[in-house]
């Protein structure tokens, strides 16, 4: 049998994708490039690997094992790439990223910080939704992930670095925009616009009014933190957003954040790897970056958690003490 380490890889993004066209994507491939290579790859294996049915494409029996010796090769490969790259140092290697979207407000300043210090690393950030994030972890496919909380059945080691409060935000016209200590039950006569369901974003809000027998009456659902910014500025209703979010909007008075009991929702933003997984000497360093630096980054945001709290995929993060006031 003879199969290249590319037909490999391209198989891969294939069976993840289920899709040919979404995997020459996400590789810079064509569509045909991509179809060829696993046609040769079947005609090296003596059997399909992908099945039609209907519309959509099916791993065969065949497809299955091989994709799960494509994974096994393709970790063993990144292992050695790890072990080189420790070798080399810092003067170089590879970081892969992922970021769920709402932490794309407050990672960049970090990473600048980050390559400033070590110009040599090359870093790949892929910003997307908190299931792509959890998949690109059971996968493999990522170094380091940001996140908030992930669920306590994801083979996960976790780590906070940073507050992440959630607020209530308003167009400045609004009603409430002016009143000071809104009660709580006063949000029920509001329509909430949230985001797409399993959004860490609206699971922290749904968990937060059910604890507090709170019915919220949610108005339209969508995908992104800039789409709620823009309808709840055209005044379609109120949005629950992480204030590192709204910052040039209050700045600008497009929005206003409301005054409200038992507000804000304090979550965090972790810095998660695969339990096991051997970091790289890049990987390593930016983990470190985060929990003991990130601390004193200007732009890294207020309430940064203190470095050592670490937890492996625990459901609520561990009680800790106030952070430190800030030096002006």
């Amino acid at each position: 049998m003879h199969l290249t380490l590319r037909q490999l890889e391209i198989f891969e993004a294939v069976a993840r994708h289920l899709n040919y066209t979404r995997a020459a994507e996400a590789l810079h491939l064509t569509q045909p490039a991509v179809s060829m290579q696993v046609r040769q790859l079947e005609d090296s294996v003596g059997l399909p690997l992908f099945e039609q049915l209907g519309r959509r494409i099916h791993l065969t029996a065949a497809g299955r094992e091989v994709l799960g010796y494509a994974r096994a090769i393709a970790q063993q490969l990144d292992e050695l790439q790890q072990v080189l790259d420790r070798l080399k140092g810092l003067a170089g290697g590879r970081l892969r990223i992922s970021v769920a979207t709402t932490a794309n407000y407050v990672i960049p300043a970090l990473l600048g910080r980050f390559s400033r210090r070590w110009p040599g690393i090359t870093i790949s950030l892929d910003v997307t939704n908190r299931q792509a994030v959890l998949q690109q972890l059971a996968e493999n496919s990522v170094d380091l992930a940001i996140m908030g909380q992930p669920p306590p059945e994801a083979d996960v080691d976790a780590a906070v670095f940073m507050d992440n409060p959630l607020v209530v935000v308003a167009p400045p016209q609004h009603a409430l925009a002016r009143r000071r200590v809104i009660p709580l039950a006063r949000l029920q006569q509001e329509t909430f616009l949230v985001r797409e369901p399993g959004s860490g974003t609206r699971i922290a809000m749904e968990r937060f009014f059910a604890d507090r027998g709170i019915a919220l009456r949610t108005g339209m659902e969508l995908g992104s933190n800039e789409a709620i910014k823009q309808a709840v500025q055209a005044g379609l209703g109120l949005g629950l957003l992480s204030r590192a979010t709204i910052e040039q909007e209050l700045a600008l008075q497009r929005l206003v954040e409301l005054d409200v009991q038992g507000l804000p929702i304090m979550r965090h933003w972790y810095v998660v790897h695969r339990r096991g997984k051997r970091l790289s000497a890049a990987a390593e360093a930016f983990r470190t970056f985060l929990l003991a630096d990130a601390a004193d980054s200007s732009g890294a945001g207020a309430g940064v958690a203190p470095p050592d709290h670490s937890i492996q995929a625990s459901p609520r993060p561990r009680k800790r003490a106030a952070p430190a006031r800030r030096r002006h």
